[in-house]
């Protein structure tokens, strides 16, 4: 299985103020679908989002198109706590 979590560390990372506050976790989840859970500093959440979640769903995109080599089907969601 490719490390998913570490392609989106690599971007998110690039597009965050502070990039050492970056955490990303992947797990398997029990339909098959590969769970990434991204976790940003308070304040770089809008810019991992994007206006509209255009950044995000943009994340979404290049792993998705990652994972159609080996058929796997992979979630990004970014944590807002």
């Amino acid at each position: 299985m490719p490390d998913y979590g570490a392609l989106v560390e690599y971007v998110a990372r690039a597009l965050v103020t502070k990039p050492e506050m970056v955490q990303v976790s992947s797990q398997p989840v029990e339909d098959g679908t590969v769970k990434v859970l991204v976790d940003v500093d308070s304040d770089d959440i809008g810019r991992m989002i994007g206006r509209r979640g255009a950044t995000i769903n943009a994340i979404r995109q290049v792993v998705r198109a990652a994972a159609v080599k080996s058929g796997e089907r992979v979630d990004v969601d970014v944590r807002e706590d």
